[in-house]
């Protein structure tokens, strides 16, 4: 069996540049990330310094110094990619604290993407029902022959993406896809 590497600040420091060239991250990602290394070093039978922790900090907080992980450019991000994907703003908050962004962050996120949008929550959250509507051809997108039969599907799908029955009805029952953009 494979022994695993030592567990040094420099091999977490080049598992954290190595992950972050990758893949974009929130501090408490990486933290995560970090944590994972140590576990699996253990878990092989590698030695793990008690200083380890102490040496994951240092490690994130060199690279948020130095701008590499920032949270509130992650979040911009992602918040900006789950919208265009059609997440409802509920469903933005849940992912953004899943990948470890606070609370006042995620919402001075939803905040600053509403004002590149040029609109407001509540249309953001229109825009973004429509977009799901559309990636998913659900309600006016799918063809008129099977709109009656999946109406219930189709609205409990705009449910699990989060968003209100009033809203999942206005776009499932639009007449088309050109009425949606006219309201």
């Amino acid at each position: 069996m494979k022994r695993p590497r030592a567990i040094t600040p420099k091999s977490l420091e080049n598992s954290a540049a190595h992950y972050l060239e990758r893949y974009s991250a929130s501090e408490e990602g990486l933290r995560r990330v970090l944590q994972r290394r140590l576990h699996r070093a253990r878990r092989a039978g590698g030695e793990v310094p008690d200083e380890a922790p102490a040496w994951i900090e240092a490690v994130i907080a060199r690279f948020a110094t130095l701008g590499i992980v920032d949270d509130r450019a992650f979040a911009e991000t992602k918040a900006r990619s789950l919208h265009r994907r059609g997440s409802s703003s509920r469903a933005t908050s849940r992912r953004l604290k899943s990948a470890g962004v606070d609370g006042d962050t995620a919402q001075a996120t939803l905040a600053a993407l509403d004002q590149e949008l040029g609109t407001d929550p509540v249309r953001r959250e229109r825009q973004a029902a429509i977009a799901l509507a559309r990636r998913r051809r659900l309600g006016p997108f799918r063809p008129p022959a099977e709109r009656a039969d999946r109406r219930l599907r189709d609205l409990a799908a705009m449910a699990r993406g989060g968003f209100s029955y009033e809203l999942a009805r206005q776009v499932i029952d639009a007449a088309s896809p050109e009425a949606l953009d006219e309201e």
